[in-house]
């Protein structure tokens, strides 16, 4: 049994904090702040609030577009361009949609981005709605206006576009109220003359104390660097290069090793500097790249005029001082299917897909249709550990009639499936690569699937009343899908979701995760003063300190009807007192208090409490009361419909 206690890092530019009272309430942070893939971060503030965009490649709706007011948590508020209207955007995995630079100047929000050319919308708000893409103009002098650009806004309120084409070619050029070209180039392409950067590809700038600071990226394994200058000019011997932006990683069990292509660092109120900046997720022996770039919130440290991004880590981070506006922590998102469009956490791997549903067709269901071809709805996967369930009516009466849950990665190469199919005789089935396993459906055209991700293992079930489940046997392994995939994963990641094909399909309900399953305490997306132990073949979270701690499992569905009791799996070592909150340790809502004792026994045992009137999807917080270190040992927590 390993454990070890966190150990809290903070910016340079706070003052010493008490940490004591971060073992009760949530003022830090666990990266990634935007798990899943979320490739090529930008990143604008507006006052009080922020908003995140980035490539989307040839997942549509392209360019989903977050908003936060505390840089931690972050929702999607809207989608600047329907497939539809984009016939010139490349349909296929690698291509789509680069860059998203979001941004603000004269007024207005714009984005500007990469496809068959650079082109530009125009909103006033960033929820939309965005104009029709206008192509962006160039001449002789500037050259192609590339790829992966983004914009930097001066003091005097003059933006400039920093354009990147190929390894050798950095340049700005001003941008006028009509979004277009004006002015004079200014070039930087001896910035990377010799390849000093790999590609410095993704540059962003900012400014401070007059001071201006390029930041190029090497290429999608990793590598930022920082340049600075006392002026705004191409003459190279103006500028001075800074090496590197990362602080070299300490942390043995950090998964976000190679940070880069950051957003242009933004300074709060309180005179700290933020940065967000994309990873591939990987351990030791333990390989999650397939996920895809996942992006992470870094505090900026100067000492004096240079910058230097925090290394990444493991550990907690104390959050900026901003305020929650009670945004969730992004996870993927349960649907019932009540509105007349689909959410905007949703998007479709084709164009043809983006089409091929209807959430009229039979009122509380989404309706699949596929052509010759397989379709689907689908979500960024975010975790390692959740349970996915859904409700599938096909009448399959072939062995081309499939639907049911989707896994893909980015390449859509590799492909995970459980669904209700036929082959003589109705069947359930749940697939990756070659591993297969099948039983016969007894249940008829309408049944419950469900399938667990634990780790790198997949697990099918299925039920007539989503009650009884039926286990399809031993798991397959998912470890294809979730390693480093060829071609960098088509620079994209895993998505999971709904599909159909040879047939239509209704699904009424895409839950996700399920709160009356399982749900491992090891899947924690935050915490503080908890660690995480091997108990024999088992894991769990414990308390290091006896100031107490909490871990917090993101995104847990609770149903449209509450359940009526909440359970802890553990191991108890001492008398103690486990907090159960959703939402937040200080404003969200208190649901259950469990006074554990051990009464002698080390064993696994099952601590309920009764609940009432609590539904929908939240952040769920289990918090140990000040007391005993390692007083107990969590493995799992489970809402039931059983009173206590």
């Amino acid at each position: 049994m390993l454990l070890s206690a966190p150990i809290c890092i903070y910016a340079q530019t706070k003052p010493t904090v008490d940490s004591s009272s971060f073992y009760q309430t949530v003022q830090t942070y666990v990266n990634p702040v935007l798990p899943g893939d979320h490739p090529d971060p930008t990143l604008l503030q507006v006052g009080k609030d922020f908003y995140h965009c980035g490539s989307s490649f040839h997942f549509n709706p392209y360019l989903p577009v977050y908003h936060s007011t505390d840089l931690v948590h972050w929702k999607i508020i809207g989608r600047v361009l329907a497939p539809a209207k984009a016939d010139w955007v490349t349909d296929r995995p690698s291509a789509g949609i680069w860059q998203g630079a979001i941004t603000y100047f004269y007024g207005s929000y714009w984005i500007y981005f990469s496809a068959n050319g650079q082109w530009f919308s125009r909103a006033s708000s960033p929820a939309g709605p965005w104009s029709a893409p206008v192509h962006l103009k160039t001449d002789l002098e500037t050259g192609n206006p590339g790829y992966d650009n983004s914009i930097f806004v001066d003091d005097d309120s003059k933006p400039y576009m920093l354009i990147k084409n190929g390894q050798k070619a950095n340049r700005l050029h001003e941008l006028g109220r009509d979004g277009q070209l004006t002015g004079h180039l200014i070039n930087l392409d001896w910035v990377n003359a010799h390849l000093q950067y790999s590609w410095a590809e993704g540059p962003v700038m900012c400014k401070r104390n007059d001071v201006y600071y390029y930041f190029p990226a090497g290429d999608v394994t990793g590598g930022q660097y920082v340049l600075k200058s006392s002026a705004l000019t191409g003459d190279s011997t103006k500028w001075q290069r800074l090496g590197n932006f990362f602080k070299p990683v300490t942390d043995p069990h950090a998964g976000f090793r190679h940070p880069n292509h950051i957003s242009a660092p933004v300074q709060l109120s309180d005179g700290t500097w933020w940065t967000l900046g994309q990873s591939y997720e990987k351990y030791d022996g333990d390989d999650w790249s397939g996920m895809g770039r996942q992006t992470s919130l870094y505090p900026v440290i100067w000492e004096g005029d240079r910058p230097w991004g925090m290394a990444p880590a493991s550990q907690p981070i104390v959050k900026p001082d901003l305020p929650q506006s009670g945004i969730l922590w992004r996870s993927v998102t349960t649907d019932y299917f009540a509105g007349e469009a689909p959410g905007l956490c949703w998007h479709f791997l084709t164009k043809a897909s983006s089409c091929k549903y209807s959430l009229t067709a039979r009122k509380g269901w989404i309706r699949l249709s596929p052509d010759s071809v397989r379709t689907h709805i689908v979500q960024k996967e975010t975790d390692h550990f959740y349970t996915v369930i859904t409700r599938v009516d096909l009448a399959a009466a072939d062995k081309s009639a499939k639907a049911g849950i989707y896994l893909s990665n980015g390449g859509q190469t590799v492909i995970g499936r459980l669904y209700t199919g036929y082959s003589d005789g109705r069947k359930i089935v749940l697939q990756l690569d070659t591993a297969i396993r099948t039983l016969t459906n007894p249940f008829g055209r309408t049944v419950w699937l469900k399938l667990v991700r634990n780790g790198h293992q997949l697990s099918g079930y299925f039920s007539g009343d989503k009650k009884a489940w039926t286990t399809l046997g031993a798991p397959v392994s998912a470890i294809k899908l979730d390693k480093a995939q060829p071609n960098y994963n088509s620079w994209v990641g895993t998505s999971i979701g709904l599909f159909a094909e040879g047939k239509p399909a209704d699904f009424d309900c895409f839950i996700c995760k399920d709160g009356r399953s399982v749900l491992p305490a090891v899947g924690y997306s935050n915490y503080f003063g908890t660690a995480a132990v091997s108990m024999g073949n088992e894991k769990a979270v414990t308390n290091t300190s006896g100031k107490g701690g909490w871990f917090m499992i993101s995104g847990v569905e609770t149903g449209r009807i509450s359940p009526l009791s909440v359970a802890l799996t553990c191991r108890i070592t001492a008398r103690t007192k486990i907090e159960i909150w959703l939402d937040d340790l200080q404003k969200g809502r208190l649901i259950a208090t469990l006074n554990l004792d051990a009464s002698g026994s080390r064993q696994w045992q099952v601590f309920s409490k009764t609940i009432k009137g609590v539904t929908g999807q939240h952040d769920v917080f289990v918090r140990f009361i000040p007391g005993t270190a390692q007083s107990a040992y969590i493995k799992s927590i489970q809402f039931g419909d059983h009173i206590i």
